[in-house]
């Protein structure tokens, strides 16, 4: 049974790298003694080592070891024998095009499929949908493709904003984005704001956090899902 956490960020304003979901964490992961950590992401093109410590500095709280999937002989067998896995944030382009290169992308849906504990944050959450067509990131690399582990049934918008009345900035707003995206594309589309997150459980989704997510859907306005609320598509 799938046991997902689907975080828009790893960090809310004020808050130090997961401290505000640690909570949470320590029981999806309750029993585990140590996770596998994907960096590939790399966020403002931190190295995996350095990446990787970050990660591990904020799991030593909830008493969890992290070890980086770089550091295994083989990333398939990483992942084959993680107890959890973690995905962090950073350029979701790149973070798909590990993926691909390293050949793990069947294996991560196996595992996850069969219940390993998943965290992704942001890129990490972009890739627990269909596709990783809604991501907010630059395209510096080509991945092979956008087609991503499936664990959801609908593309996640990490970071998702609302347009702010009194600026005078006039370029398009995440909403005008989506709503391009639903000219070609038939795929449900879940704007998380800060601080929001999904928590899979089999079949089951639940919007947690204190604030709503925005629902886009094609040809239809979007609407507002209450947290603590069931995501059906």
């Amino acid at each position: 049974m799938k046991k997902l956490i689907v975080a828009s960020t790893s960090t809310v304003h004020g808050s130090g790298y997961l401290e505000y979901i640690l909570p949470t964490l320590e029981q999806h992961f309750k029993g585990i003694s140590e996770i596998l950590f994907i960096p590939f992401a790399r966020p403002g093109g931190i190295s995996y080592d350095g990446y990787t410590e970050k990660a591990k500095e904020a799991f030593e709280k909830i008493g969890i070891a992290v070890k980086g999937i770089h550091e295994f002989d083989s990333a398939k067998d990483a992942v084959k024998q993680a107890q959890g896995i973690f995905t962090g944030g950073g350029n979701t382009f790149e973070l798909v095009n590990q993926l691909y290169k390293h050949d793990i992308v069947e294996v991560l849906k196996e595992v996850l499929q069969s219940g390993t504990p998943y965290l992704g944050t942001s890129a990490g959450s972009n890739i627990c949908g269909v596709t990783m067509m809604n991501t907010n990131d630059m395209p510096i690399v080509y991945p092979p493709s956008f087609d991503t582990l499936g664990m959801i049934a609908f593309n996640i918008n990490a970071h998702y904003l609302d347009p702010d009345p009194s600026s005078t900035h006039m370029g398009e707003t995440r909403e005008t984005r989506i709503k391009e995206y639903h000219v070609f594309n038939e795929t449900a589309v879940l704007g998380l704001r800060e601080g929001s997150w999904l928590e899979v459980s089999g079949e089951s989704i639940v919007l947690k956090g204190e604030l709503t997510a925005r629902l886009f859907k094609p040809s239809t306005e979007p609407i507002e899902l209450e947290s603590n609320t069931e995501v059906s598509i």
